[in-house]
């Protein structure tokens, strides 16, 4: 028994090491882009935070670009009144008719949830936005953040629970993110006109600095450089490429939709009196 339990505690920690050795560092995948010094890679590139005062805000981006992928982030959120704070993580490329990919976490005044927004533009087009309370307090602790970006689909989860499902669709005419390379970016910022309540809230400055905490950022995912895909050929492809959600998947999603989707731009028919948009439609 004893020795058995030595081979278990042995094995355990060797996972752990090969877990731990995994993460990518932020020093090597990302470049604090704006805010003065607002935002910190700590503990030698294990870390990373963003933080916003009366003056600024603070960012960063990726330092590689992506065609497709599965891109997963641990965040934890400004805590106590984070009322007209955003802070914003997505993919995206650049132009007027660029690809997005997008979370943003919308603060709201002390006691009351933070609203994850999700959006998807297609050559420069968003309007698709679907929000979303959390069964959590992600002010408390770190949780994972993750996009699916295949030729098929883009799926938002949280923690491993999808919420949203956005299908190609191209076959009936609308446009899906699948031809422009995209780099990540995060930032947090004062967005007091909207954020809150529709902009009747506003920023209370005295709670200075708000601070977003960002760890263990994983991507496996096609690295765009020189105008070619490291993903080529099938050979070293990941099953991420062709993934789809299983029926237990589904009903995971279909339980985040039903308990705490707080906005669908696909039942609002009142910003939609000409009809609602054809992906809202379809049953495919």
């Amino acid at each position: 028994m004893a020795t058995s339990k030595i081979v278990f505690i042995t094995l355990f920690f060797s996972l752990a090491s090969i877990i731990a050795n995994s993460k990518a560092n932020f020093n090597d995948e990302f470049t604090i882009t704006w805010g003065d010094g607002r935002g910190k890679v700590l503990n030698s590139g294990d870390d990373l935070t963003l933080s916003l005062d009366k003056a600024s805000g603070s960012g960063f981006q990726s330092k590689n670009e992506y065609l497709f992928g599965k891109i997963d982030m641990q965040l934890k959120l400004v805590p106590g009144n984070s009322a007209a704070t955003v802070t914003a993580y997505y993919l995206s490329s650049m132009g007027n008719t660029h690809d997005e990919i997008d979370f943003e976490f919308l603060g709201n005044v002390s006691g009351q949830p933070y609203i994850l927004h999700t959006n998807v533009f297609a050559q420069g087009k968003g309007n698709r936005e679907k929000q979303f309370h959390l069964w959590f307090d992600p002010t408390k602790d770190f949780h994972t953040y993750s996009i699916l970006w295949n030729p098929q689909r883009i799926v938002f989860s949280v923690d491993g629970i999808p919420i949203r499902e956005h299908k190609n669709m191209e076959s009936k005419g609308i446009p899906f993110p699948k031809n422009q390379h995209m780099r990540i970016y995060s930032s947090l910022w004062n967005a007091d006109d909207w954020a809150t309540q529709g902009g009747r809230v506003k920023t209370d400055w005295a709670q200075a600095p708000f601070t977003s905490s960002y760890r263990n950022f994983k991507a496996d995912a096609c690295l765009w450089n020189s105008g070619s895909s490291s993903c080529g050929s099938g050979t070293s492809d990941s099953n991420w490429l062709t993934q789809e959600l299983d029926s237990s998947s589904l009903g995971r999603m279909r339980w985040a939709e039903k308990n705490y989707m707080v906005y669908n731009y696909c039942a609002d028919l009142q910003r939609f009196p000409q009809g609602l948009p054809t992906e809202c439609t379809s049953t495919s």
